[in-house]
């Protein structure tokens, strides 16, 4: 953690913010105006704040590209509720003998409204801002799913790597930024709240509100403004530390054997990052991914799909090319395929190497898997895996992605899928059992680019290609073990392992 992730964390929280009120409170105010479409809008609003996080981001991305702009707009429409809520109630609230008197003295409604429903009306709408605030604090760690930055890497790494000073500390940075902005904000709803405060000069007032509209309206210009990557070759990040070594090994063969400048933007989910590099106007240059991945999670095909005598790899480069305009380079070593892990005690109880010799004992095991294994899209999945073995667990629980792991370590689970070349698999003392009937296909770790990005560097790098497939046959299934170990459980940087790597291979000198 630094001070640049915690200011990208608040500047998006503020930016989203500014939206929502600069929404929310004309909302309100029109809620109030006309009662009846004021139910409608409320329940709207209402109806947005029961979209999953993560389902109304990636909804905002068929529509905008990824990154802070996306993020921004996703915390500002869950921040609507309460400023939308709290402006019309606070509106409904002033008193009726004061609206009458107004009225006598000859105010039109809408001078009223500006000169007494409102000032009226303002600590209740601070009250909303206040809870809208510390809700999007917290939301605010989904942004880094679709590459919108904050602190949500931070966690979604702490929790994978177990490391409780880390969550400790990101939560306490998340509360003490709670905390000042409701401070903040309390101190300003006091002001409004309290009839013997001073009246500041008018011009000082216009002055002040002039201020903080004009540094609001920069905030959000600044979090709509995209990263200036042109002439510079761009990944993003990934969210597993796999991804995160390859695309590391990446800048730093580039950056030292040609005068290509490399940017890793804010880390990205797998589905994401494939939706970035392909189209009309793709926002990255390449991502390290796997065949298999390819061929069922972004083209949507199955290992059925492909014709007799062809490899996976083959039949997945062809299609992708001629589909989306990419193809894969060589393919660096690894096979990161699911694989079936055992606890160490149902090794030295049963004696099993290989998953055929779990059918026999399953219905005395308890069984657990990421969500995703649970599908029914495509046939490596849980219920054509035990069909295809013959295997009758005595539970099959799903469970997220980044906690199995603490689930197999306090006991949960006696057999659990996993990722072949996943460094955890040795933290947490797992056997990987033989898939000794083949039911799982390889997937073979490659580098996914734009057909034309070679032709497009030229100038700059005419070697590029050669530079990335410098990496082709050299990390093995055994290396990548060692090196995700290096990161998620030595707790050593990224950087400095793929650095130490390249250099053991001779790829880079010390």
């Amino acid at each position: 953690m630094n001070l640049s992730m915690i200011w990208d964390h608040l500047s998006l929280v503020l930016s989203a913010l500014v939206l929502a009120i600069a929404a929310g409170v004309p909302l309100g105010l029109l809620a109030y105006l006309s009662p009846k479409f004021g139910k409608v809008i409320l329940w709207v609003v209402d109806l947005i704040q029961t979209i999953p996080a993560l389902a109304l981001l990636g909804l905002i991305m068929v529509v905008m590209d990824p990154g802070s702009p996306t993020a921004m707009v996703g915390l500002a429409l869950y921040s609507l509720l309460p400023i939308v809520r709290n402006t019309c109630l606070g509106l409904q609230q002033v008193p009726g003998h004061l609206k009458e008197a107004a009225a006598g003295m000859g105010m039109t409604q809408l001078y009223r409204m500006a000169h007494v429903d409102l000032p009226l009306a303002f600590p209740m709408v601070v009250t909303g801002i206040r809870i809208a605030a510390v809700n999007a604090i917290g939301t605010a760690v989904f942004a880094a799913f679709v590459g919108g930055g904050g602190l949500g890497g931070l966690f979604y790494t702490a929790i994978r790597q177990k490391d409780t000073a880390v969550l400790l500390l990101g939560t306490g940075v998340l509360m003490l930024m709670a905390l000042v902005l409701d401070a903040g904000l309390g101190y300003v709803e006091r002001r409004l709240s309290s009839h013997s405060r001073k009246k500041l000069p008018a011009p000082v007032k216009a002055a002040g509100a002039g201020a903080m509209a004009l540094a609001g309206v920069a905030l959000v210009v600044y979090t709509l403004l995209p990263a200036d990557t042109s002439g510079q070759l761009t990944l993003y990040d990934g969210d597993y530390s796999e991804v995160k070594l390859m695309h590391s090994m990446v800048e730093q063969l580039v950056e030292d054997k040609t005068d290509l400048e490399v940017v890793i933007l804010d880390q990205m989910t797998q589905v994401n990052n494939h939706n970035e590099l392909k189209g009309e106007n793709p926002s990255c240059d390449l991502m390290f991914s796997y065949d298999g991945t390819i061929l069922t999670t972004f083209m949507g095909l199955d290992t059925t799909d492909i014709p007799e005598g062809m490899t996976l790899y083959d039949f997945v480069n062809e299609t992708v090319s001629e589909r989306e305009g990419l193809h894969m380079l060589g393919k660096v070593g690894l096979n990161n395929t699911y694989a079936i892990g055992v606890t160490q005690d149902v090794v030295e109880q049963y004696g099993v190497s290989k998953i055929s010799d779990l059918v026999p004992i399953a219905s005395s095991l308890r069984f657990g898997a990421e969500h995703e294994f649970f599908t029914e899209e495509g046939s490596m999945k849980y219920q054509p895996f035990v069909d295809y073995y013959g295997l009758n667990f005595q539970s099959a629980t799903p469970v997220d992605v980044v906690l199995k792991y603490n689930a197999v370590e306090s006991g949960s689970f006696d057999a659990m899928v996993v990722y072949a070349t996943d460094g955890l698999n040795k933290r947490a003392n797992l056997t990987i059992l033989e898939d000794d009937q083949g039911f799982f296909p390889e997937y073979y770790g490659a580098f996914l680019v734009r057909n034309d990005l070679f032709e497009d560097f030229y100038d700059v790098a005419p070697n590029l290609e050669q530079v990335l497939e410098l990496l082709t046959d050299q990390v093995s299934s055994e290396d990548m073990v060692e090196l995700t170990y290096a990161v998620d459980v030595d707790g050593r940087s990224v950087q400095e392992v793929a650095h130490q790597f390249l250099v053991e291979k001779g790829l880079l000198e010390g």
